[in-house]
């Protein structure tokens, strides 16, 4: 590995890489530095750097004005490489969340954010993630009481809105209602201005108006932290972490195999190097999970 030296990363205590005095460019416009700065520069002892003067809104909104194109990670990635391209940083960060229902029941609303790291220098690219229960929804309201009620579920003023006539693909919007003169306002015209007198109203998902997505960006933002400091023991490269879960932990009743995961595979981001690491926490199944004793 001697060939390529920017691998020859220095070291602090401990054995982790030092990314002392590194400057990452941000590209964002919806205030996410306040969640990932904090998190990142004390950990890693980077510098992030804002990098704003570029509408991410033009990459997609969550109110459905501009689609998203290509997948949440490709969206994270093209922010990322914008960024750097503004800063003319060889290292880039950006953010991309997405929402919908949660995986087990179907039922509650759910938030994935991925936060991706991209590092020019060692060709790599290391993507932290961090899901959970959302604070979003939506309401078709006849009336001021309504759409009274809704923003009190929703956490409103702390959770910002939305409002359109009609329904919610009107292109005529008001977002960003963060109190409650300006939300009666806003109710008002868009009353005004629906044929039927129903108004949308929606809960706004962009983070600078919604704490709970911040926050779980913020949990993205840890959970990139522990990989960055995480090096392969074949090439030392940041970013060494599970990219498989294998199945198949043995029932403690019967004994035959079961879904539950019985070993990770820990690989690289940047070489071939892959390992593969047993359960630590448990040698059998419950037979409650097990296929075969509860066909």
């Amino acid at each position: 590995m001697t060939s390529e030296p920017e691998l020859r990363m220095p070291r602090v205590p401990g054995g982790r890489c030092a990314y002392s005095g590194r400057r990452i460019a941000l590209l964002t416009r919806h205030g996410k530095e306040g969640a990932i700065a904090p998190v990142l520069e004390p950990a890693l002892g980077c510098r992030i750097e804002l990098v704003e003067d570029y509408d991410t809104d033009r990459l997609g909104t969550f109110t459905r004005d501009i689609p998203r194109e290509g997948t949440q990670l490709e969206a994270a990635r093209k922010k990322a490489r914008i960024g750097m391209a503004l800063s003319g940083l060889q290292h880039g960060l950006a953010s991309e969340g997405s929402f919908g229902p949660d995986p087990c029941t179907g039922l509650l609303p759910w938030n994935v954010e991925l936060l991706v790291y991209v590092d020019d220098l060692l060709g790599v690219e290391v993507v932290g993630m961090a899901q959970g229960k959302a604070v979003s929804g939506h309401r078709v309201a006849d009336d001021w009481a309504t759409v009274a009620a809704f923003a009190r579920s929703a956490g409103f003023p702390g959770h910002q809105l939305v409002l359109r006539p009609e329904g919610e693909d009107d292109p005529r919007i008001r977002k960003g209602l963060a109190d409650w003169p300006a939300l009666e306002q806003a109710y008002a015209w868009a009353a005004g201005q629906s044929a039927s007198g129903r108004v949308w109203v929606e809960v706004d998902l962009r983070a600078h108006a919604n704490p709970t997505r911040m926050a779980t960006i913020g949990r993205a933002a840890e959970d990139l932290t522990t990989k960055l400091l995480c090096r392969c023991p074949a090439c030392g490269a940041p970013g060494f972490g599970v990219v498989e879960r294998i199945g198949g932990l043995p029932c403690g009743d019967c004994g035959l195999p079961t879904r539950e995961m019985r070993a990770e595979v820990c690989g690289c981001v940047k070489c071939t190097h892959r390992e593969t690491r047993a359960r630590a926490d448990r040698q059998h199944a419950d037979p409650g999970r097990c296929d075969h004793c509860n066909p």
